[in-house]
């Protein structure tokens, strides 16, 4: 399956016994609405919820970090995902937390997911029906998870890499909060950045309508950074949702998949060891 899939796409798949559609939205803190509130006023029409906070590691007071693989397939096979099901996920902003459900779904062995380019936004301008209240009750069936350590990393991994490199951090936070000039959204949090990373704020790979921007412009984009497919990446953000999107976005570029440091600026800037850098 493609990772990114168009509205025209959805639109004529919609229905199909085999496609589960998920509204990934996660709101930041300094946000005020909630996800599930919002999806119960519109979604689109079979459309199911996937709360990140809840299919996540419930043994940390990090957020939404990623689950034991015998917790995720749980959880997703509750909402009826399958090992046979294509899954879709989209947003309420357009394109911001999707891609957390994407990544998550290639983590524990789903290749069979994707992104609806331009989300909610995108559907409603065209005049497409959407639905309110609860969904109906989803049958729960089995879902098999296969992990893959190799697409994530922790904080012990970014503290080895800052004093003996090899991958390039790639921080899809905006530019003042990369720079430590910009105050964070969660309280008490340290300004700054990981040592030696770079910046690549996710809306920059999105076009004015909250799609991404064509193949070639994306490699353009990272080219600009020096990622290029010949070091290997690993995305970080504020709390591990829109680094997903950087890796996304270097999937529709053609280059090597990277990873993504799950624990974030939440982790790494809440930890009294970590160096920070700023500006």
């Amino acid at each position: 399956m493609i990772p990114l899939v168009t509205t025209d796409w959805l639109a004529a798949e919609l229905g199909k016994p085999d496609l589960v559609v998920f509204d990934a939205t996660k709101y930041l803190p300094n946000e005020p609405k909630d996800g599930q509130t919002e999806f119960r006023a519109a979604h689109i029409p079979g459309a199911r919820f996937f709360d990140i906070d809840e299919i996540a590691d419930p043994e940390t007071d990090l957020p939404h970090m990623v689950p034991a693989p015998g917790r995720f397939a749980r959880l997703v096979g509750a909402l009826g995902v399958s090992n046979a099901s294509r899954v879709v996920f989209y947003d309420q902003k357009g394109l911001a937390s999707a891609a957390r459900g994407w990544w998550l779904m290639g983590l524990f062995g789903h290749d069979e997911a994707a992104v609806l380019d331009g989300g909610l936004p995108k559907w409603r301008a065209e005049g497409r029906a959407v639905e309110a209240g609860a969904p109906a009750p989803a049958s729960p069936v089995s879902f098999r998870p296969h992990f893959r350590p190799t697409r994530l990393r922790g904080i012990g991994d970014m503290l080895h890499n800052v004093d003996h490199g090899g991958e390039v951090v790639l921080d899809a936070r905006a530019a003042g909060r990369f720079a430590g000039t910009a105050p964070e959204p969660r309280p008490g949090m340290r300004a700054g950045r990981i040592p030696g990373s770079r910046n690549l704020p996710y809306t920059e790979l999105l076009n004015p309508d909250g799609t991404f921007r064509a193949p070639a412009d994306l490699r353009a984009r990272f080219a600009a950074l020096g990622i290029d497919g010949t070091h290997p990446v690993v995305t970080s953000c504020g709390s591990g949702v829109s680094a997903c999107i950087l890796t996304l976005g270097m999937r529709l570029a053609g280059l090597p998949d990277a990873a993504v440091y799950d624990g974030s600026w939440s982790e790494w800037g809440a930890h009294p060891a970590t160096p920070v850098e700023t500006d």
